[in-house]
């Protein structure tokens, strides 16, 4: 199957209060910038016909930080104002933006500043030319970020609730996931806690 010609909106998710951090997670330093500049940078180089960044908790902060990328044509900014309730309130706010202008769905997750634009392209490159409903990078040996969903799961996706994001339908369409090798500095780890973060700075130092 090729689907090339559909349309792909990324959702970025970055509206949670980042309770077991301590502080907010999207304004986190990596290098020079802070973890959603460089995740949002990336997904914005990508192939994707567009972008929406959901976010809810000090929303008004990270728009100003990351002022300079709110000019680009293809970025969207929505506000999840039930961000509480969980990161599934954020994937059916930014689904129900896309929903009726696009085929399928790639969402990211703030807290992984690892992701790159040739590793956004390549993963959708794949999908398209599959016939699965699902598609993942590989991460330690299950499904990880980012991951696409077709339009026929979106009902679903809405339907989500609390804090666990679409791990139930990870596991109920585990024979139609295309999976692909990342390559690189790809790390599947999201950065939940002061101790994920220390550990990530010291992986990022190393030669």
């Amino acid at each position: 199957m090729d689907r090339r010609g559909e349309k792909v909106a990324g959702i970025v998710l970055a509206a949670g209060a980042s309770t077991r951090m301590g502080r907010i997670k999207q304004l986190l330093q990596v290098g020079d910038e802070t973890f959603i500049e460089r995740v949002l940078g990336q997904v914005l180089k990508s192939q994707l016909d567009s972008v929406v960044l959901v976010l809810g908790y000090r929303a008004w902060e990270i728009q100003t930080v990351i002022a300079p990328l709110l000019v680009h044509p293809r970025l969207r900014i929505i506000e999840n104002r039930n961000y509480q309730e969980g990161i599934s309130s954020s994937i059916a706010a930014g689904v129900s933006d896309v929903e009726h202008t696009h085929d399928h769905a790639m969402i990211f997750l703030a807290d992984m500043p690892c992701i790159a634009s040739d590793l956004i392209d390549r993963l959708l490159d794949r999908y398209l030319t599959s016939d699965m409903l699902i598609a993942a990078v590989q991460g330690e040996g299950r499904p990880a970020h980012p991951v696409i969903f077709s339009r026929k799961l979106y009902p679903e996706l809405k339907r989500l609730r609390g804090d666990v994001g679409a791990r139930s339908l990870l596991c109920k369409y585990s024979g139609s996931i295309c999976l692909i090798e990342p390559e690189g500095d790809y790390d599947s780890l999201d950065i939940d806690t002061p101790e994920d973060y220390a550990g990530f700075q010291m992986r990022s130092r190393r030669p």
